[in-house]
């Protein structure tokens, strides 16, 4: 017997968020203690309220959530919270509610509509198409995990899965003739992405040369699921072992700490619309819910087209009042 309560959903929820930020969006040890305060200040507020479930909360209660950290006040009657800190845990909360909704744990995004302190949505800082081939050039080892972490790279660029669907591939899933993969998103819904020649030749060579070398014959199936990338004991390849697996791939190409597996998926749909690619082709390759998701590589494509701009036109940069003198 034991004292400790059982898991509940929100436990559950907080702890997959967790995980999310940590090895999905690759957030910064500072950034993550950050989120992991706010959350556990609103998880608090949840519970003392009787809330134990992420799906069941109302965006009343969100609100009452908001309105509470706005009017605390210390002993001496001052604002306990700055303006800032405010936002940040609010955004904290929306961020732990689309999540969820992503997820399939919860049905509506309680915090969809509910007025606050707004943080402008970042926008993605995508690799350029030299800084892939840089990364992507510094797998070319003939060794079963040299192969095995070239086809992973180039998966994760060609088709923009996210970490956790790429450690979740089948061998079953791959479809080599048709160059497709079959890929388990988000709330575990299902996609059909394709793959160019380059993902389709390093993975070829993945599994004629290197993952028969990864394989261990001892090793019982459940434990591996047929996965299509092994680790070096024969396993399947976790989240954390890709992580760092392609942060290492970045420190070899020069990169620094710009590269994580999340900045690929940036990457493949920023080069896509660059290129001309219908934003709504993007958002099901992405796999993305929404439009308005998707929307965000339109910004990046955006802002390089004004960089351009200001770069090449001859009065781009020029004063608002420098006209030609001339023309009087």
């Amino acid at each position: 017997m034991t004292d400790e309560p059982a898991p509940d959903a929100l436990a559950d929820a907080l702890a997959e968020h967790a995980s999310y930020l940590a090895v999905e969006r690759g957030l910064r040890p500072n950034t993550l203690a950050a989120y992991r305060r706010d959350l556990r200040a609103y998880e608090r507020f949840l519970r003392a309220r009787g809330v134990t479930d992420p799906g069941r909360v109302p965006a009343t209660l969100v609100g009452e959530y908001g309105a509470t950290l706005r009017d605390a006040t210390d002993d001496d009657g001052r604002p306990r919270f700055a303006a800032a800190s405010v936002a940040r845990a609010l955004v904290a909360v929306r961020s732990l509610h689309r999540f969820c909704v992503e997820e399939g744990r919860a049905g509506a995004d309680p915090t969809e509509d509910v007025a606050g302190p707004r943080v402008p949505a970042g926008i993605p800082k995508p690799l350029s198409e030299a800084e892939v081939d840089a990364l992507l050039a510094t797998a070319r080892g003939d060794t079963p995990t040299g192969r095995r972490d070239r086809a992973m790279l180039e998966v994760l660029y060609a088709s923009g899965v996210r970490i956790s669907e790429l450690v979740g591939l089948d061998r079953a899933d791959l479809d080599v003739d048709r160059g497709l993969v079959r890929a388990f998103g988000k709330g575990g819904k299902e996609r059909i992405v394709p793959l160019g020649r380059p993902a389709l030749a390093a993975l070829a060579a993945y599994l004629e040369q290197g993952r028969p070398a990864l394989t261990r014959p001892g090793r019982a199936a459940a434990a591996t699921g047929d996965a299509l990338f092994l680790n070096a004991r024969g396993g399947r390849l976790t989240r954390q072992g890709v992580w760092g697996l392609v942060r290492a791939a970045g420190g070899r190409a020069g990169l620094g700490d710009r590269v994580y597996p999340h900045v690929l998926r940036h990457s493949c749909a920023t080069h896509m619309v660059d290129h001309g690619a219908d934003i709504r082709v993007v958002q099901e390759l992405l796999g993305h819910a929404s439009l308005t998701t998707t929307q965000v590589y339109t910004k990046v494509s955006a802002e390089r087209l004004r960089a351009v701009y200001r770069a090449a036109h001859p009065r781009a940069r020029q004063s608002a009042g420098r006209g030609d003198k001339g023309g009087r």
